[in-house]
């Protein structure tokens, strides 16, 4: 651990220094060496790359509900700008804003195509996590947050793309790990205190789904069975889940030592190469920049087991 954590805190990747710091050695934000590791992060190769391709209005590519193309639109842009640790400021918060005004339907979830149908509950969980991590507190992610509980308890996780071929309603596909991953992320991000009486319902509905399956192979209802994407281990995510992002927000919310989390821990530690690193076996393409290569070992990966690890031991 010693070596693996000196690596982490290298200076040449402030990003994952700060959710080193963060996240494994428990350092306040306000914390000299962590404030300083965090507003370093915009000018980082990655977080440049991306606010570089931000319009002034605050949107990426072109003016509309930032789902397409695939991953450099709006939508992307805010999902993996959390990832990295952004710090808030003015360029996040008019992407956030933006996508609130023009890819929020009126019933508050979130869409990739102006319709309700492209309402899919990963893309609001997504969303929802990612904008309360880059620091928004506009009152409508309170009740987009209340229309997801809602969506969820009342469809239990069903996504029409869930379903082969593609289901015509929502209700008609499959329940979806990954939305329920998406979903819970989301609401973990609301403390345990302010949950209303829906959100905490979608918390156990969520917790029962992913405890009901296996978690270690990603054994899941799904027309083609697991995703292989399930075990392989990412950076950055997005629509895509996998065993380490369902571990994380179980073990967040307090799930509780499952037996069926022995297996999947399992599975993470057993990636791990001999000097105590993960490789990055899974990363989407044609974003504004690279991750790192697949296959060779990467920090935010190894952050994020490191991170799933200390939390279950």
């Amino acid at each position: 651990m010693p070596q693996v954590l000196e690596w982490l805190l290298e200076a040449d990747n402030p990003s994952a220094r700060y959710l080193a710091l963060t996240g494994l050695l428990d350092r306040p934000e306000d914390d000299l060496e962590t404030a300083a590791a965090r507003v370093a992060i915009p000018a980082q190769r990655q977080g440049r790359a991306i606010l570089n391709a931000q319009w002034p209005e605050g949107y990426w590519v072109h003016p509309d509900v930032g789902y397409s193309p695939k991953y450099k639109a709006s939508t992307w842009q805010v999902i993996f700008l959390a990832q990295i640790g952004m710090p808030p400021s003015p360029a996040t918060d008019r992407a956030c804003g933006y996508l609130l005004d023009n890819a929020r339907l009126p019933n508050g979830l979130f869409t990739a195509d102006k319709t309700e149908r492209g309402a899919i509950p990963c893309l609001s969980g997504n969303l929802l996590r990612a904008m309360r991590q880059l620091g928004c507190d506009d009152p409508r992610l309170d009740e987009s947050t209340e229309a997801l509980a809602q969506e969820v308890v009342r469809d239990e996780f069903r996504c029409w793309c869930n379903a082969q071929p593609r289901a015509v309603r929502m209700r008609d596909g499959l329940p979806c790990a990954w939305a329920a991953v998406k979903a819970l992320g989301a609401f973990a991000e609301v403390p345990a205190g302010r949950r209303s009486p829906s959100v905490q319902s979608a918390v156990e509905s969520g917790v029962a789904l992913l405890l009901g399956g296996d978690l270690a192979s990603g054994g899941y209802p799904a027309p083609g069975g697991p995703s292989p994407l399930w075990r392989k281990l990412g950076f950055p995510l997005a629509y895509a889940s996998d065993v380490l992002e369902a571990l994380e927000v179980l073990l967040r919310l307090g799930a509780g030592r499952q037996p069926s989390f022995q297996a999947a821990v399992d599975v993470v530690a057993s990636k791990r190469d001999g000097a105590g690193r993960w490789a990055l076996e899974y990363t989407p393409h044609n974003t504004w920049s690279s991750s790192g290569p697949v296959g060779r070992p990467n920090k935010w990966v190894t952050l994020r087991a490191l991170r799933v690890l200390r939390a279950w031991e």
